[in-house]
């Protein structure tokens, strides 16, 4: 599927984006069935899809923000994601796969004492911690909420965008992952190199 254009440098995770295969994956940064497919991504299909891989050039892998509203830190968790992947696009995946290790901080539990200041400083500091101080401050400038009393934050509408989107193509839950536009229900957070590779055995055409 599409993918606006200031979006292509950090949200194609593995693979170029002019790849003939698509792999779209709906995640939720605080949903455990999403960390353990985005471990699988990052240990078995990026290395299939980069330079030297079986499948290089064949297809890519995009990172889709899928907001799940009953988590409470869910929107402030993707807002994250999106301001690093305006700040430092190419460390948009590294953060996201250091989100998704520290995922049970952002949980319901641990962020209900906090407010939404205080959740968006942690996150804040594991920027510092994951890709560098230097990306801390312009992190904090697009995630400090606006001085319209309803206007959010500068990334408001990008997080606008990904929930569209899912809403559109009636995507309501994480991880789902579609291939070639289509859902691909066979797909499961427990797969491993052997289920990947027999998938994409039968799958990669082009």
């Amino acid at each position: 599927m599409a993918l606006q254009p200031s979006f292509q440098r950090a949200l194609v995770i593995a693979g170029k984006y002019d790849a003939p295969h698509t792999l779209e994956v709906f995640l939720d940064y605080v949903c455990p069935f999403s960390a353990k497919i985005a471990l699988a991504i990052d240990s078995v299909l990026k290395p299939l899809f980069a330079p030297g891989g079986k499948y290089e050039g064949k297809v890519k892998v995009i990172f889709r923000n899928q907001v799940q509203p009953w988590h409470a830190s869910s929107t402030f968790v993707h807002e994250a994601g999106l301001a690093v992947a305006r700040v430092a696009p190419d460390d948009f995946w590294k953060f996201s796969l250091a989100l998704f290790a520290n995922q049970k901080d952002y949980f319901d539990i641990p962020t209900s004492t906090l407010t939404p200041t205080q959740i968006r400083e942690k996150l804040a500091a594991l920027v510092a911690e994951t890709i560098g101080e230097d990306k801390a401050t312009p992190f904090n400038d697009l995630v400090t909420l606006k001085s319209t009393p309803n206007g959010g934050v500068a990334v408001t509408d990008d997080l606008k965008y990904t929930v569209k989107f899912s809403r559109q193509n009636g995507i309501h839950v994480s991880p789902t992952v579609l291939w070639d536009g289509l859902i691909a229900n066979e797909i499961s957070s427990s797969w491993g190199e052997r289920e990947w590779t027999d998938f994409l055995e039968k799958k990669v055409t082009a």
